[in-house]
């Protein structure tokens, strides 16, 4: 479904993908002699006009229609079958592969091609209609409520309080469960993030400077799996979310943070409206759920939309 590369730092409008904004590039090309521009470009970006944004008005409920169409349809087969596109955030990914693949085994007539995007990316590619689910994480707390705000083309169904934990080697002092954890006790030790300005980095900034630790060293790396490697092979310390460990690196201790520094990202399964009420999407959102409550010091919560029938 893709249109080819595309410039990773041009502004796509209203979550447009590459090739919907080209082929409103071409309607405005056309419609410029008799009717309004539907593209206000830059050398950098593409929006909406007004007019622009009533086609991509239109554009949305005719998508929503055809759903329906396929929901219909598809509602009537005994057995969930096609092919459902999902997309995650990398530490996603690996904790919710396992579920969405004995998912399969249980119905042999649906496949799943699950993608690693950002979730920014996947929240853009499923309300524009290019995946049906995207697992996205929220660090503000706001998102299910900005979706709901949205009005009803997509629902989310949240999975996860995904809090913030200490990483240490196995072989460290602070991997004894018996000693509570002290970060002062840690300032001096060499830390490891994500580099500056991701969420994730901001949050473990904000917890450390609530409890008033500056690390002397602190050494940007990009990638969560990456940070969770170097620190197996002792190379320091660091406060992830405790997703970014579900593979289970045995040479890692995971240690829960003090009581009050529980600063969390929210994991939600994002999906069309009604793409949900087919069958084969309602089987990849229900095993996502029941996954999320097998998480360790986990558990799902009602937030958004109920769980799908």
């Amino acid at each position: 479904m893709s249109a080819g590369p595309a410039d990773p730092n041009a502004v796509y409008p209203l979550g447009r993908s590459p090739g919907e904004s080209e082929r409103l590039g071409r309607q405005s090309d056309d419609l410029a002699g008799d009717s309004a521009a539907l593209l206000d470009r830059t050398a950098r970006r593409a929006e909406l006009t007004d007019a622009g944004r009533r086609l991509a008005g239109h554009a949305e409920r005719i998508l929503a229609m055809v759903e329906e169409a396929e929901t219909d349809l598809s509602a009537r087969a005994t057995e969930p079958a096609g092919r459902v596109v999902a997309t995650a955030f990398p530490s996603a990914a690996v904790a919710f592969a396992p579920a969405l693949a004995r998912s399969l085994r249980t119905h042999p007539r649906l496949t799943l091609v699950l993608r690693q995007t950002s979730a920014r990316e996947g929240l853009r590619q499923v309300r524009s209609g290019e995946v049906d689910v995207a697992i996205v994480d929220d660090w503000s707390g706001r998102l299910a409520d900005e979706i709901e705000m949205g009005g009803s083309i997509l629902s989310a169904y949240h999975l996860i309080r995904d809090r913030l934990v200490l990483v240490v080697p196995r072989s460290h002092r602070a991997a004894d469960p018996g000693v509570a954890v002290d970060l002062r006790a840690l300032r001096h030790e060499p830390w490891l993030a994500a580099p500056a300005g991701e969420l994730s980095r901001q949050a473990v900034d904000r917890l450390l400077a609530a409890v008033g630790v500056t690390p002397p060293v602190l050494s940007e790396f990009e990638g969560m799996s990456t940070i969770v490697s170097l620190v197996a092979r002792g190379m320091g310390l660091a406060i992830l979310p405790r997703l970014a460990v579900a593979a289970g690196e045995r040479r890692v201790a995971v240690r829960d943070l003090p009581h009050g520094l529980d600063l969390a990202r929210d994991v939600h399964a994002v999906a069309r409206t009604a793409s949900v009420r087919r069958p084969s999407v309602a089987v990849i959102v229900t095993a996502l759920r029941a996954a999320a409550k097998a998480q360790p010091g986990q558990g799902a919560r009602s937030l958004g939309a109920s769980a799908p029938a």
